[in-house]
């Protein structure tokens, strides 16, 4: 069964519908010799003759071995059939793309990632994992949002430079920019020290501010509702502060500190030398355009 291909599994369906080598030949764009020796070959591969050949004006017929040959091999050309139509969606961008992200991407960049993709290819099938652990490892993910550079043998795309605002209860500050020694002592919410947070608090410091933290949160909106209960200030990045919707809360102020602090950097990974399916390469040329469409506030601004 090794030596049976596909052409002749072929030539033999056509000839049984069309009931003839010569008609067989012509629906196939062959000459009639070479589907002559295609049914030669099959009926060498299985060991006996799949057709009756009475000659003449009279019809081809299956032989009992033909119409067991017959039955499997129209299987093997609907799963063949369904493979090219499978390879041809593949190469369109259907298929599965696993992403990992992480809050503030997920709340404001990836949205508009998955819309556009969907839109795209309705066919696709998105995974979508989020962690912030203090060593991501990208594993068998296809693509990885993190706010920065990651150790390994990974490419990555630098998305954008998201700079540290102070969010406060209005009234704890001046309107306007904050001195950032105007922190020091302060109470204030944050992140656990993962991510960037250590490298921001570090940051912090060496501009003299060393802040009272009362209490801690991976969650932004319960760092948020921390804030608007009075309890404390908090330093954030701007996608978070957007991705909360801040500018809309009468109970909440945005200020830029002076000086600023370091943004955070986002980028995009995935495994060096992996060959992206096509629908990974949109993906990343949609974050690209995604993020170029947004408008940080400059940092120093």
């Amino acid at each position: 069964m090794s030596n049976v291909e596909l052409r002749h599994l072929a030539a033999m369906a056509a000839i049984a519908e069309e009931g003839s080598f010569g008609r067989a030949a012509a629906r196939l764009g062959y000459t009639q010799s070479t589907v002559s020796q295609q049914v030669a070959a099959l009926e060498r591969a299985v060991g006996g003759p799949v057709f009756d050949r009475p000659g003449g004006p009279r019809p081809v017929r299956l032989t009992p071995l033909g119409s067991v040959v017959l039955e499997h091999g129209r299987a093997l050309l609907a799963k063949a059939e369904a493979l090219t139509d499978a390879v041809d969606r593949f190469k369109a961008g259907d298929g599965r793309i696993d992403i990992g992200t992480f809050q503030s991407v997920s709340n404001v960049i990836l949205p508009s990632v998955v819309r556009r993709l969907r839109d795209e290819h309705p066919g696709c099938d998105i995974r979508l994992f989020e962690e912030e652990p203090e060593q991501p490892r990208i594993g068998d993910l296809d693509l990885l949002f993190y706010d920065g550079r990651l150790d390994g043998d990974l490419e990555h795309r630098k998305l954008l430079d998201d700079p540290y605002l102070l969010v406060a209860a209005p009234g704890a500050f001046p309107e306007g920019p904050v001195p950032l020694a105007r922190l020091d002592g302060a109470p204030m919410v944050a992140w656990p020290l993962i991510c960037d947070q250590p490298v921001m608090e570090q940051a912090m410091a060496r501009g003299g501010a060393r802040p009272q933290f009362v209490f801690r949160s991976a969650v932004n909106d319960t760092l948020l509702s921390i804030v608007r209960a009075g309890l404390g200030s908090a330093v954030l990045p701007w996608l978070a502060i957007r991705g909360a919707d801040v500018a809309s809360d009468d109970r909440l102020r945005v200020h830029e500190l002076l000086p600023s602090l370091p943004p955070r950097e986002i980028y995009l990974h995935w495994q060096a030398g992996r060959i992206h399916s096509p629908l990974a390469g949109r993906a990343v040329a949609i974050a690209v355009e995604v993020a170029a469409d947004l408008a940080p506030p400059s940092a120093g601004a």
